[in-house]
């Protein structure tokens, strides 16, 4: 049997790296550190580490643990959740994990429900990428996450994975002398958007093919997920974008396309926390994100756990597809 306390000097030196970090993060002497090392080893029968140099290394069969062990830890974490929620709602904090352009959207909507319908419950909400929040939600770091994933990207098969909807992608450029991008022909912008959000007026879509018709220019790529997807597009449309500025800041990229700097495509959840009067929006049909909801063990969800993510469905179904 192999003792939890023990797995986790493993986890924790796997990620750390080193034997003086590990016992750093964990408060423990680096000779504490080595024997839960090797006691690890015993009650494995595997190396887990191998020494290189003044240094240590985790061998395959030590990261493959690690790996696992991470798994584990995460659902102790939610064990303990579960056994700590309050089944009546009255008392508790939900740590909740959300990619950035989702907490400008979602955050007010999800505390402000939340404060309404349980008010002994609080939110500490935190800013994460998806990758990062994924690791979060193992570490135990988190109770839930928002995230976003695009086709053909998974997660960890230990993370239970919910679509919320799809947030469809506009292609953005600069907003010439009467576009239709800014406003309708009455003058008001064009599109509905939720309660306290900005809308995001559009022009007439375009067919994924026709963006082929945007092959000279520059291009704006966003975080790695993001440029992939972008890639994989342009190349559906027959063309590898000419790259001139990356950057997962959503507001410094359409600043720069309302100059005249390239074109990119961006979520229409991204341009609802922010639009640029200077750019025209123009939705690509069949190019979109989901929206996802990250949890980790077997439903159902602790009470307080369900109460935030049946508020995070219902402010994600008014916000995007």
């Amino acid at each position: 049997m192999i003792d939890v306390s023990r797995l986790e000097v493993l986890v924790t030196l796997a990620r750390e790296g080193s034997v003086t970090a590990a016992a750093d993060e964990l408060h423990l002497s680096q000779p504490t550190v080595s024997h839960h090392l090797r006691r690890l080893e015993a009650e494995t029968g595997a190396t887990l580490v191998t020494r290189v140099g003044r240094g240590v290394r985790l061998t395959e069969a030590g990261e493959r643990l690690a790996r696992r062990g991470e798994e584990i830890l995460g659902l102790l974490s939610v064990a303990d959740a579960e056994l700590a929620a309050a089944t009546s709602l009255q008392t508790g904090t939900v740590r909740l994990a959300v990619f950035p352009s989702g907490v400008a959207t979602l955050g007010p909507r999800i505390l402000g429900e939340l404060a309404e319908r349980h008010p002994g419950l609080s939110l500490d909400l935190r800013e994460a990428e998806p990758p990062e929040a994924e690791k979060l939600l193992l570490a135990g770091e988190v109770d839930l996450a928002i995230a976003f994933r695009y086709p053909q990207q998974e997660s960890t098969s230990a993370v239970n994975v919910e679509v919320m909807g799809e947030d469809p992608l506009y292609l953005v450029t600069a907003a010439g002398p009467g576009a239709a991008g800014a406003a309708g022909a009455d003058g008001a912008e064009a599109g509905a958007a939720p309660a306290g959000q900005r809308a995001v007026g559009t022009m007439p879509a375009v067919t994924i093919p026709e963006l082929a018709r945007f092959a000279d220019d520059t291009w704006m790529a966003g975080c790695e997920r993001c440029r992939g997807y972008l890639m994989s597009t342009c190349e559906r449309a027959g063309f590898e974008p000419r790259i001139a500025f990356a950057s997962d800041d959503y507001v410094a990229a359409q600043a720069l396309i309302a100059v005249g700097h390239g074109v990119t495509v961006l979520p229409r959840m991204a341009l609802a926390a922010h639009r640029h009067p200077g750019v025209a929006l123009t939705p690509v049909e069949g190019a979109s994100r989901a929206i996802t909801l990250l949890t980790l063990g077997r439903p159902p969800l602790p009470p307080a756990l369900a109460a935030v993510a049946e508020i995070a469905r219902e402010a994600c179904s008014g916000t995007v597809v």
